[in-house]
């Protein structure tokens, strides 16, 4: 069973792993991340020394167990193949998940090219 300590530790390293692949901008941020960033700048509410989020565009599903589902929203630099990128994604989340035997079912949505 996994604990949100343990689900924000595999997020964290996913999204460094997509992130550190070739041709991703950045990822996409969730609709409610970008809210709650306005709603912080805008009235100043924040736990102190907690750290910005930036893993909007990596959601994780238990599929029960020890498995998983990544699913990864990511924005591609132009002069990239996105079809590229996105097997280069899927490469670096199934590495940055080393504690599971078996392939995580990994999809990849490109919301755009910058």
């Amino acid at each position: 069973m996994t604990t949100a300590r343990s689900d924000e530790a595999a997020r964290t390293a996913i999204t460094d792993a997509v992130l550190g692949v070739g041709g991703v901008a950045f990822l996409r941020s969730a609709l409610g991340e970008l809210l709650r960033c306005a709603t912080t700048a805008r009235t100043g509410l924040r736990s102190p020394g907690a750290a910005p989020r930036r893993t909007g565009g990596v959601k994780i599903t238990n599929l029960g167990g020890e498995r998983l589902a990544v699913e990864v929203h990511v924005v591609v630099l132009h002069g990239y193949r996105a079809v590229d990128v996105t097997r280069a994604i899927r490469e670096a989340v199934q590495a940055a998940c080393p504690s599971t035997t078996q392939s995580i079912p990994v999809h990849v949505t490109v919301t755009g090219i910058l």
